[in-house]
């Protein structure tokens, strides 16, 4: 379990809270724009609008329609980090410049993804709750994140 307060998120869901830990030491831009979005309760409210049953839940779209995001492009952070159960992972366009505010946890192995997406981050306790999101694509009546926050600053 990391101790890290600043480089761990707090997920909650309707189910329970998901502790992510960051890894900065693989995709620095995107935890710091990720912890930057957290703190200004961007995530907060926003639906899972993407969730494929032994693959993934993709969710950090304002409009909840998949082609949100917050407005800023990140540039690709790629490692050769393995996509497996609990990843955190960029979603992204065609090009692979376009990570911005979406992202997946990754259910099952998804080792076809690696080093064409950017990992930040790992789900250390809570998988559980994230495996009891909705699952559609797109999703009917989706899940909502109830509130995402950096550890430091939990109350």
């Amino acid at each position: 379990m990391s101790t890290d307060l600043e480089n761990t998120l707090y997920l909650d869901l309707k189910d329970g809270r998901v502790v992510i830990e960051l890894r900065p030491d693989l995709a620095p831009k995107h935890v710091a724009r990720i912890k930057e979005l957290t703190r200004e309760g961007f995530y907060n409210g926003v639906v899972f609008h993407r969730v494929i049953d032994g693959f993934m839940a993709q969710g950090g779209d304002p409009t909840g329609t998949g082609s949100g995001g917050s407005g800023k492009k990140l540039p690709a952070e790629f490692s050769s980090e393995p996509h497996v159960r609990g990843v955190c992972s960029m979603a992204r366009a065609q090009d692979p410049n376009s990570g911005d505010s979406q992202f997946f946890i990754v259910f099952d192995d998804a080792r076809f993804l690696d080093k064409q997406y950017t990992v930040w981050g790992k789900v250390t306790s809570g998988m559980e709750f994230v495996d009891k999101i909705k699952r559609g694509e797109p999703v009917r009546d989706p899940d909502r994140i109830v509130k995402m926050q950096v550890a430091a600053d939990a109350a």
